[in-house]
């Protein structure tokens, strides 16, 4: 006889299958949440899980690499690019813990720099640019930010060595110096250096002069850039080569672009201004120009969607756009939107009397631009956005492609540096759903399984764990985690844009007076 299956039965079973539930259900939340979370809403509890997310992959850096400037997390091993190491994780990541209140893993930071770190290796020769962004912009911003005399005392150290690379006939930099040494070694091409190297040190220059009161960092900045716009060639159109000759400061080549060895020229051409606190320095006349020549000869769109997006020029002013563009481009919509507004609210910035067709315009592009770098992730397997991306011109392909050498992620700030800055100004809640659709794509893609750690990925079209590319990029967590942080602050108070200027590393650092005679003694 077939037993009967009361209403009571069900009930029984559907409370019991609630009461397993609960627990299991508790458990993912305090395991997969910070304390709290649950209780958190909207922006809040997205940054506290961003701030989750950055405390468990440091943890495992702290783990397996700690000291190491390269960490490569699925091996669980590290590596220096001197023998004793230079803080080039640590350093770098120094202000984001301190912005997220991170007291403890910035006290054993601080320990490591103040017993570990010594600037005295002649091993190799290190990249002048990249130490200058990340580790002489980290030292200074971690001081302004903590006001402990032990960064400032380590940046002064750095920077006196760094200057020996800018002993040159023109006062540009080589591209490498020996820290230990102070000299540069002969290179097959020590005649030629990046542009975006050469312009984007600055920033970093002019602030430690502010703060010491010694005037020969300032001066070294401003050599530089009088060599940089000095070249009466290109000063029609405000694009210049990717490449610049370090014994007569002219430029080399034709090739133009706004992604490897072109990008942060441009960015600090805007935000040496904004940092000087005075709109209308040569700065901003030659970034005016230089936008005005991106719009002329680097700009287009896709059809039918009308992406816009910013291609090459590989043979010069008078040849072909090649329809490609890096993510590093993805800076621009935020440099442009800052430029426009110099970091007040759009709704402000509208009212005033410097408002005009050249402002809307470049916000225009700005929300177009910014458009087309989401896009560049919303394409994708997982959400995440290729090194490189083509554009399509001929209506054959997808308007937006990459090509397989070009599909693997390092997990880079561009495109949410770029939304943090737009939604700061704009107030408009898009650009924090594209950021977290981001961050949300990074947490199922780049962790590795099982690990709190987080790698980049060899290709975005791919699902698979063995496509995880092994390295942690220190702007994972110097830039990356910090603007995703920051997008998600409701608090506009805090590293204010109108008072605040950002390095290409994200290190802020408050601007200053235009008037390097304050900072003399």
């Amino acid at each position: 006889m077939v037993k009967r299956r009361t209403v009571k039965y069900f009930l029984r079973r559907i409370l019991a299958l609630f009461v397993l539930c609960v627990p299991i259900y508790y458990l993912y939340t305090t395991v997969q949440r910070p304390p709290g979370y649950t209780k958190l809403k909207g922006s809040t509890r997205r940054k506290a899980l961003i701030k989750k997310t950055f405390i468990e992959s440091w943890t495992d850096y702290e783990t397996y690499g700690w000291g190491k400037d390269e960490y490569y997390p699925i091996i669980k091993r590290g590596r220096n690019y001197l023998r004793k190491g230079m803080g080039w994780m640590i350093i770098d990541s120094l202000d984001t813990m301190m912005i997220m209140g991170l007291d403890e893993q910035v006290l054993r930071a601080r320990e490591w720099v103040n017993n570990s770190l010594t600037w005295n290796q002649d091993d190799e020769e290190v990249s002048v640019f990249e130490t200058t962004i990340r580790i002489l912009g980290g030292l200074l911003s971690s001081y302004h930010l903590s006001q402990d005399k032990l960064y400032l005392d380590r940046a002064v150290d750095l920077a006196d060595r760094l200057l020996a690379a800018y002993n040159t006939s023109t006062g540009l930099p080589r591209s490498n110096v020996n820290l230990g040494t102070r000299k540069s070694r002969k290179r097959t091409r020590e005649y030629f250096v990046s542009t975006a190297e050469s312009g984007t040190v600055q920033m970093e220059l002019r602030y430690l002069s502010y703060l010491t009161g010694d005037p020969k960092y300032w001066i070294t900045a401003d050599k530089t850039m009088e060599v940089l716009l000095g070249d009466a060639t290109w000063s029609h159109t405000g694009l210049v080569p990717i490449t610049v000759n370090l014994i007569t400061g002219a430029y080399v080549g034709r090739n133009i672009r706004l992604g490897s060895h072109g990008d942060s020229y441009y960015e600090y051409l805007l935000k040496q201004d904004l940092q000087l606190f005075s709109s209308g320095t040569v700065y901003r006349k030659a970034f005016d120009l230089s936008v005005d020549g991106i719009i002329e000869y680097l700009l287009n769109y896709t059809t039918p969607n009308h992406f816009a997006y910013i291609a090459e020029l590989p043979g010069g002013l008078e040849h072909a756009q090649l329809p490609k563009m890096d993510h590093l481009v993805c800076f621009l919509p935020g440099t442009l939107m800052w430029g426009a507004t110099n970091g007040t609210s759009l709704e402000a910035a509208r009212t005033s009397k410097n408002w005009g067709t050249r402002q809307e315009r470049d916000v225009k592009l700005a929300q177009e631009l910014m458009r087309t770098c989401y896009e560049m992730y919303n394409m994708t397997a997982t959400g995440l956005a290729p090194e490189i991306v083509f554009f399509d011109v001929d209506q054959t392909k997808n308007e937006i492609y990459s090509k397989r050498r070009d599909q693997h992620n390092l997990m880079r700030p561009e495109t949410v540096e770029s939304l943090f800055i737009l939604y700061r100004i704009t107030r408009d809640e898009i650009y924090r759903e594209w950021g977290w659709n981001i961050f949300v794509s990074f947490l199922r893609y780049s962790r590795l399984p099982g690990r709190d750690a987080f790698t980049c990925l060899d290709s975005v079209e791919s699902k698979k764990v063995k496509d995880q590319r092994d390295k942690t990029e220190s702007f994972w967590f110097a830039e990356t985690l910090k603007y995703l942080y920051l997008l998600f602050e409701d608090d506009f108070s805090i590293l204010p844009l109108t008072n605040y200027t950002f390095n290409t590393e994200a290190h802020p650092f408050p601007n200053i007076e235009n008037n390097m005679d304050l900072y003399t003694v």
